[in-house]
């Protein structure tokens, strides 16, 4: 079914929060880590977050490494507990301040929040620690536009699409930000290549 622009919904934060496999949801661990973290990446990887949070509780906190605090922050996220979900952000943060993951989630819930300003300043540190990520510079266009910057959001979805050309919601939010600017044949250039690509995903 072709969207038409009669109702705007921002297409951001479709990402989800990054962890183990670099999927929309997970991503994967690139350093090596010990057993006990390897054990919970598998329970974590197994939507079994009851023994993934209970075998990292084993360890003392101040042996946690970056990638515990964020598995641990995850579980809090999926638990709903956002609060505990942002501590433990933090703290992988604090282990590692160039954990680009740790940031993307922390923006992440920020952006959640409707707190755009404080969303993109880790969206900015995460593509600061990682020139190449897509999904930062998707959100970061994303917080421009709840600030209805729509410039710089055009541009970072720009960003991302050099990235990940094949991701159909930066075209979406490309077409409404060309719409919101005036620039109608510009805006439906984008909503057809949005449509197109739904549509072949349909298949």
């Amino acid at each position: 079914m072709k969207k038409v622009f009669l109702l705007f919904i921002v297409l951001c934060l479709n990402f989800g929060v990054l962890s183990y496999g670099f999927t929309f949801k997970k991503q994967v661990q690139e350093a090596p880590s010990d057993p006990v973290t390897e054990q919970a990446k598998v329970f974590y990887a197994q939507n079994d977050i009851d023994n993934a949070f209970d075998i990292l509780n084993q360890k003392a906190e101040d042996q946690r490494s970056a990638q515990d605090w964020l598995m641990l922050g995850n579980i809090m996220q999926d638990r709903e507990k956002i609060d505990e979900a942002v501590y433990m952000f933090h703290q992988a943060i604090n282990k590692d301040p160039k954990f680009y993951k740790a940031h993307y989630n922390l923006g992440y819930i920020y952006l959640s929040q409707n707190k755009p300003n404080m969303a993109l300043a880790e969206f900015k540190l995460a593509v600061k620690y990682k020139p190449d990520f897509s999904y930062g510079y998707y959100n970061i266009g994303c917080a421009y536009l709840k600030l209805n910057k729509y410039s710089q959001a055009r541009y970072n979805f720009f960003k991302a699409m050099d990235l990940r050309a094949n991701e159909p919601n930066i075209y979406y939010n490309l077409a409404y930000i060309f719409k919101k600017q005036g620039k109608d044949k510009q805006a439906q250039t984008y909503l057809d290549l949005y449509n197109k690509m739904m549509e072949s995903h349909e298949l």
